[in-house]
């Protein structure tokens, strides 16, 4: 059995670099993307009040290769660079941040196999994705702790998944589910199509934002799995990687999007008023030295938000080609992570700020639900919570203070199948 999911242990990769096909330039990606980005904003206020699940813009990207965007050319991919990755995703998260952050699993897992020291694991799943196919996490469960109730048990010559997961962003619309399940006392990781006898996928999400990530309850009934599908068992090891970080940043790219769309929308709805507030007759709001200055902090605050996600993205980048040539170490790999951390601390603030500022550009009105603007604020909040940002500040100073590592990911998170 082949192990096409076996981890990434980075000291140990030495790959030569992939022959590139075509060198995009990050304003060619951004043009191949526009009108798919623009298709997609302008239905998210419907989707929201309508709470419809995007099940054809995310066939768009399907159809235009933003799945495939780290994948190299030499598989039918674009092969953006992790800053490029990131502008991309930016520019997606602004059209709907529900969208950007539904993608979260299935580029983990695709930047865990661009690390992978196996040549079939990339020969196995690039060509899939660089044909549209996208692959879901349902890693999480609902429980009075931390511990995996799914289990496989051994059935004739294959096996029998049951079990049920929530937080299963992205599995709704995914080809391939990426699962973590108990063989007896084991761990194991399986990956499935999708569409397997027995796999349910409900629209049960009910946090206020990011309503229509599909981060809801994946049900497996019997689910019948072949001995490939059971792809890894787990010793306890967690090798380092940047993979934590990764996954922060694509929260902080939807966040930071968030706002960037608060800003968009702020200015159209001044730019529209023909009064304001406390002034008789016909005004010009976008003159008002006041409503200028609101627009002038959102956008700044907005700019913050931009300039960190890249920052963060380039030392990514610089990570990612330190690994490939193997000068890559477990400090690099703690270093990225606090970078990450310390990030989070701020972006998070920066966009409630600008996502609440919003209201102050146009009084009662901006508070239509015609116009959803709470949207923002609710979506930010609402990844904001994923990782809670209090932990991750203590680790920052036990870190600067004492030199402590942050704690290695649980084989069970997502981040390490």
């Amino acid at each position: 059995m082949s192990d096409i999911h076996a981890s990434f242990h980075p000291a140990a990769y030495r790959p030569e670099p992939a022959p590139t096909a075509v060198e995009w330039t990050t304003e060619a990606l951004r043009e191949r993307f526009r009108p798919v980005f623009e298709r997609i904003a302008a239905g998210a206020v419907e989707r929201e009040q309508q709470r419809r699940l995007p099940f054809d813009e995310v066939r768009l990207l399907r159809e235009a290769g933003f799945g495939a965007l780290r994948i190299p050319s030499s598989y039918g991919g674009l092969g953006a660079t992790l800053p490029q990755f990131f502008t991309l995703l930016l520019d997606l998260a602004t059209a709907d941040s529900n969208i950007s952050h539904l993608l979260r699993g299935h580029f983990s897992f695709l930047e865990s196999r661009l690390n992978h020291e196996d040549e079939a694991t990339r020969a196995f799943w690039f060509p899939k994705v660089a044909d549209g196919a996208l692959i879901g996490y349902a890693m999480a469960e609902q429980s009075a702790s931390t511990t995996i109730g799914t289990t496989i048990v051994r059935d004739g010559d294959g096996w029998l998944l049951n079990g049920k997961k929530f937080y299963s962003t992205g599995t709704i619309y995914a080809d391939w589910i990426v699962a973590t399940a108990k063989d007896g006392e084991q761990l194991a990781s399986i990956a499935f199509p999708a569409t397997l006898p027995g796999v349910t996928r409900l629209d049960d999400w009910d946090g206020f934002g990011q309503r229509m990530t599909g981060s809801g309850t994946t049900v497996f009934d019997n689910v019948r799995l072949r001995d490939d599908h059971v792809v890894r068992r787990f010793d306890g090891t967690v090798p380092a990687s940047y993979n934590k970080a990764f996954l922060q940043l694509v929260l902080l790219t939807s966040m930071a999007g968030a706002a960037r769309a608060g800003l968009r929308e702020a200015i159209a709805f001044v730019q529209r008023k023909t009064r304001a507030f406390d002034v008789p007759g016909e005004s010009s709001p976008r003159e008002d030295p006041l409503v200028q200055r609101v627009v002038g902090r959102i956008a700044s605050l907005s700019y913050a938000a931009d300039s960190i996600v890249a920052t963060v993205a380039r030392t990514l980048e610089d990570t990612w080609q330190r690994a490939r040539a193997g000068s890559a170490d477990d400090a690099l790999y703690a270093a990225v992570e606090i970078e990450a951390f310390q990030a989070q601390q701020v972006v998070i603030d920066l966009v409630l700020q600008a996502s609440t500022l919003l209201f102050d550009v146009g009084g009662a009105s901006a508070t239509s639900e015609a116009r959803r603007l709470d949207r923002h604020w609710r979506n930010a909040r609402t990844a904001a919570s994923h990782n809670p940002a209090i932990f991750r500040e203590r680790m920052i100073g036990d870190y600067w203070l004492n030199g402590t590592v942050p704690p290695r990911m649980p084989a069970a998170e997502p981040a390490r199948n």
